[in-house]
């Protein structure tokens, strides 16, 4: 009772006057709030990550001065994964305004239409953002024989200075991302390059050199579809263009939708409403065509399409511009988006069908072969759902999280995700340890079907993947996806690979996009524990293993680990033991010379034999996870027909070159 009263006695003396209101300087802002401002953080692991939403925020720059006819060349370099230049050969930021246009919010030249028009944005916060998110800033504009270079650390200014010199005009700009906020974080060039390839596709005629390599693209948004699809297109591909608008689409064999859009040259990954126009007008075009009662998915299964349009000041739906919200061309006298792409398509894609009738009957094909599919599984699919409602009420397969991806409330949707794993034991370890919030399981019996083949009949006539396709609410695209992150937890043994094998062929055969998106994942797991009593331990080996695990939370051991992936690693100080959890060979040996002499190592055969109390350091806050990928060369097709066809000499001959014998050398130590 006394403490209560305690408590609202200094509730009571809380006052709250004018010294409570404090103002934020514009970089004291950015910095306290960078959400606001680029999204989520992160450390380069994704091409969403903040550090790639400074390096875009720089090059937009350049590319709205290539749009103005002023350089046709960029220069990107990127410094050991942790620090970038970039050099443009524009018209340079005006000298006399260059403080300003780096270091104070909502100024900059593209409030007046006239000197940028139709450019990514307006000027108000991208540079600026930049300066105050890095710990290190230079931006120096060429202009008539003379240079003003300024100089900035955690965006206060630190130099500034003007002199003569030689180079060209233009802007250069170089940052290194504050360790403090993005902590462990490392560039990762194939999410720069896929980056800078999308603005040659977008910018005929741009060269950008990128370390040295030259990107450019002659066809644009021909060459974006070639480099990008993973199935042989079922026709030469069409592609329009006309004043501020580029379409290009085909048709492939693979299930679904793919598309690409582009605003003022900004990736939209979300799409907006230019993309769901142009998804409405295609189809409705092709229709009219063909004269028959087509259905609109029919028409559009298989397609691969990118679209590009220029409005002025476009606007986007938050600061990290993913998602087009305009719906006029420009905010005074434009006319509506919906009419713009209409008519373009309407005229355009009517005219190329009727000139290229050979083309048309193609796609007619593809669009009867896709009636037939989903009316031959319209019963099946009909009678399957019946089954997983019923299953649903009890699903034993299933252990849901609260959280979901698909909510439309709450803050932790990004961190929502669904283990499938093998079997009960594992399932048992992940259920007992997980976090209920975000953490969902999924249990597979054993090994999944071979699905390689097949039709998209299996999705529902096989028990398990009917009730997974549920779980996760893709049957219909990934607009429904329940959960961000889909991670295949198994064994890091033979079969553990098969399995692994055999679920990601299950995505890429039926929803390629979950890989494509980058929402599959594979769990890496422990292969090793290795601890010792602490009396064995030297106190000064003790003392440098909790030093650098400080270092790292603090996200200080950043230039020590520069040239490869930081990891924290896994150790637990027990009052009469100290344990770490090794996962490859390489912490296996530092272990060992850390917790020597003479430790204990016991090695995992499988999740089942990791105790729920030890599991749960594996899939939380540090969690390692490698993401499914699809490289550019990748073709879908010839992967599943080489892995999981039949079995080929090619692949007997892979498997024997390639055989590693493993030795145990745990007795060693024992």
């Amino acid at each position: 009772m006394e403490e209560i009263k305690e408590v609202e006695s200094q509730q009571q003396t809380v006052i709250y006057d004018e010294e409570n209101i404090r103002h934020l300087s514009d970089m004291e802002h950015v910095r306290t709030r960078p959400g606001m401002y680029i999204g989520r953080l992160g450390d380069g692991q994704q091409p969403e990550d903040g550090i790639y939403v400074l390096l875009k925020e720089v090059i937009d720059n350049s590319i709205d001065e290539f749009k103005m006819n002023a350089g046709k060349r960029i220069e990107v370099d990127i410094q050991d994964n942790l620090r970038a230049s970039i050099r443009d050969y524009g018209r340079g930021i005006p000298q006399g305004k260059l403080v300003e246009a780096v270091s104070m919010l909502n100024t900059g030249g593209k409030y007046d239409s006239k000197a940028f028009k139709k450019s990514v944005g307006l000027n108000g916060v991208g540079l600026k953002a930049v300066n105050a998110l890095s710990n290190h800033f230079e931006a120096y504009s060429y202009r008539d024989g003379q240079v003003r270079k300024t100089v900035f650390e955690k965006g206060m200014l630190i130099s500034d200075v003007t002199e003569d010199t030689q180079d060209e005009n233009g802007t250069y700009i170089y940052f290194e991302p504050d360790p403090t906020l993005f902590k462990h974080y490392k560039f990762r060039n194939e999410f720069i390059e896929t980056m800078l390839r999308n603005y040659t596709y977008l910018n005929t005629g741009l060269t950008i050199m990128f370390n040295g390599r030259r990107i450019h693209s002659r066809d644009g948004l021909s060459d974006l579809l070639n480099d990008r699809m993973d199935y042989d297109a079922l026709y030469p591909i069409c592609h329009l263009k006309g004043e501020d608008i580029e379409i290009a689409f085909t048709h492939t064999k693979q299930n679904g939708e793919e598309y690409y859009s582009f605003v003022n040259g900004q990736h939209t990954t979300l799409g907006g409403t230019h993309q769901a126009v142009f998804k409405k007008y295609i189809a409705e075009v092709i229709k009219d065509y063909s004269g028959k009662n087509f259905e609109y998915g029919d028409i559009r299964n298989g397609i691969v399409a990118a679209i590009s349009i220029n409005i002025q000041e476009p606007m986007f739906e938050s600061q990290t511009k993913v998602k087009l919200g305009s719906l006029t061309t420009a905010p005074e006298g434009g006319i509506s988006i919906d009419k713009f792409i209409g008519d373009f398509i309407k005229e355009q894609v009517d005219n190329f069908l009727h000139k290229n009738t050979d083309i048309a009957d193609i796609i007619l094909a593809k669009v009867q072969e896709s009636e037939k599919i989903r009316k031959e599984m319209a019963g099946v699919a009909k009678k399957a759902r019946e089954m997983s409602k019923k299953a649903n009420l009890h699903n034993r397969k299933l252990r849901d999280c609260r959280v979901h991806l698909s909510d439309s409330r709450g803050t932790q949707q990004e961190d929502s995700c669904i283990f499938i794993t093998e079997g009960d034991s594992a399932s048992g370890s992940i259920t007992k340890s997980r976090d209920v919030n975000t953490q969902a399981v999924f249990s597979l019996r054993g090994k999944p079907l071979n699905c390689f083949g097949m039709t998209k009949k299996v999705c529902y006539e096989n028990e398990e993947f009917n009730l997974l396709q549920a779980a996760l609410n893709i049957e219909d695209g990934l607009d429904g996806l329940r959960y961000n992150k889909v991670i295949v937890a198994t064994d890091a043994d033979v079969d553990g690979m098969h399995i692994r094998l055999l679920m990601i062929t299950f995505f890429l055969q039926f929803f390629p996009d979950l890989i494509k998106k980058g929402h599959v994942y594979i769990l890496q797991t422990p292969l090793f524990r290795i601890r010792n009593k602490r009396s064995k331990i030297s106190k000064k080996k003790i003392e440098a293993i909790e030093q650098e695990l400080k270092a790292y939370d603090e996200g200080t051991d950043i230039a020590e680990n520069q040239d490869s992936d930081s990891h924290k690693r896994h150790i637990s100080f027990g009052s009469d033991f100290i344990t770490q959890y090794c996962y490859n060979e390489e912490e296996r040996l530092q272990a060992i010379a850390d917790l020597g002499p003479d430790p204990e190592i016991t090695r995992f055969k499988g999740l089942g034999e990791i105790s729920p109390d030890e599991f749960k350091n594996f899939i939380g806050a540090d969690i390692r996870l490698e993401k499914v990928t699809l490289n550019k060369s990748d073709q879908v097709a010839e992967l599943l027909e080489y892995y999981m066809g039949k079995n080929t000499m090619e692949r007997q001959n892979f498997i024997i070159d390639n055989l590693v014998i493993e030795e145990d050398v745990a007795d060693e130590y024992e």
